[in-house]
């Protein structure tokens, strides 16, 4: 780690995240593949926000676009990535996150769901059995090309095996395999997530078998810190650890391989690439509309020098970010699409006439993009329920 300790102030975290996060109009990437890519990856769980994240961040991409870059071209995957969260990412970055955060996953899910089928008595040895029932799984999915959970399970009838899951939990109870076996094997890199069936927001994706490529963990968890510091940095290292789900341990390897910097945050201490510490250049003051659970929203741990004294509003009770207005590098309000298609947005704070009106016209510029959809977040948050009506 180098010896200087760089100053980098607010707003040059804020001009920073504004230009590598394609966010400011003049920064705006021309392919959706290309503003993932930057990103690393663009928030999967709810299938809109991947749209709506793209939308932000692009000139001139439009759904079709960004399906075509999906499930024509593929040059984006939808993944189970870090901290066991489902992304977007460009296809060349599939094999270095599997290795970096899925495989470890991976690893976690298959002794729960042994444990699982075990304590349900389904079969002597739950391991063996296990194995045998993704096997002939990908074995039917390969002679398919592509098929939904449903119709695997009508192909492979164990996959209708009664197991309970999450019992503790409100939405916990009595599931069939399905589920939990395709979110394993597509963990373990041996399908992969395909074209939904519906539009756009839909849930219900199909799935067609894989290739996994190996890559070293070691050298993979070291370049995607190279990669998250790029887009992410300077921030400290526990944002790092939060963001990947890694170890305190696996961060400092994976740091100590790189050439970084520590930065003053403020207070706090940060690292950032020495390769990367010019100043950064002041922007244009900007606006947008981000998803609910968009990766910038969700790109730190520590939050508070975007966030403010907003979370509350913005935030479920587990943590995930609904969707977000922004003005020059800080979130200020939040935003709902109602069910006349209109998009209602309320600030939580006096930005001045030229700011709201930005804000405005990005609503706008939203409205007409979104069409005759409508948008509803898979996690609800306070600000967003409200204003959808």
């Amino acid at each position: 780690m180098g010896t200087v300790i760089r100053p980098v102030s607010v707003a040059e975290r804020r001009a920073r995240l504004a230009v590598r996060h394609h966010l400011a109009p003049g920064t705006r990437a021309v392919t959706v593949a290309a503003a993932t890519a930057d990103m690393i990856g663009l928030h999967g769980t709810d299938p809109a926000s991947v749209y709506l994240a793209a939308w932000a961040r692009t000139s001139s991409a439009d759904q079709a676009a960004i399906e075509h870059a999906l499930y024509t071209e593929r040059t984006l995957v939808r993944m189970l990535g870090m901290r066991r969260t489902v992304f977007v990412v460009p296809a060349g970055l599939v094999p270095l996150i599997q290795a970096a955060c899925t495989d470890q996953i991976a690893e976690r899910l298959r002794r729960q769901l042994i444990q699982i089928v075990q304590e349900a008595g389904i079969a002597p040895d739950a391991a063996t059995w296990l194995k045998e029932v993704g096997e002939a799984t990908v074995r039917v999915l390969a002679a398919r090309g592509s098929a939904t959970g449903a119709e695997l399970a009508r192909d492979e009838p164990r996959l209708r095996t009664q197991i309970v899951a999450a019992q503790d939990n409100p939405y916990g109870g009595a599931i069939n395999l399905t589920t939990r076996l395709l979110t394993l094997l597509s963990a373990e890199s041996l399908i992969v997530r395909g074209r939904p069936r519906g539009g756009w927001t839909s849930t219900q994706f199909t799935w067609s078998a894989a290739d996994r490529t190996e890559l070293s963990a070691d050298i993979a968890r070291t370049e995607l810190a190279r990669r998250w510091l790029l887009a992410f940095g300077p921030a400290q290292a526990a944002d790092l650890q939060w963001w990947t789900g890694w170890t305190a341990g696996q961060v400092r390897q994976a740091l100590g391989r790189l050439e970084v910097t520590e930065a003053d945050l403020g207070g706090t201490t940060g690292v950032m690439l020495t390769a990367d510490a010019a100043e950064a250049a002041a922007v244009e003051p900007w606006a947008a509309l981000l998803p609910a659970l968009d990766p910038t929203a969700m790109g730190w741990r520590d939050r508070g020098w975007y966030v403010g004294e907003h979370a509350p509003a913005l935030f479920d009770r587990s943590g995930n970010i609904g969707p977000t207005a922004w003005w020059d590098g800080r979130i200020v309000g939040g935003w709902a699409q109602r069910k006349d298609g209109a998009v209602a947005v309320r600030l939580l704070e006096d930005i001045g006439a030229e700011a709201s009106a930005a804000i405005a016209a990005e609503a706008q510029r939203l409205r007409e993009w979104i069409g005759p959809v409508r948008i509803t977040p898979r996690f609800r948050t306070p600000l967003e329920r409200e204003l959808a009506g």
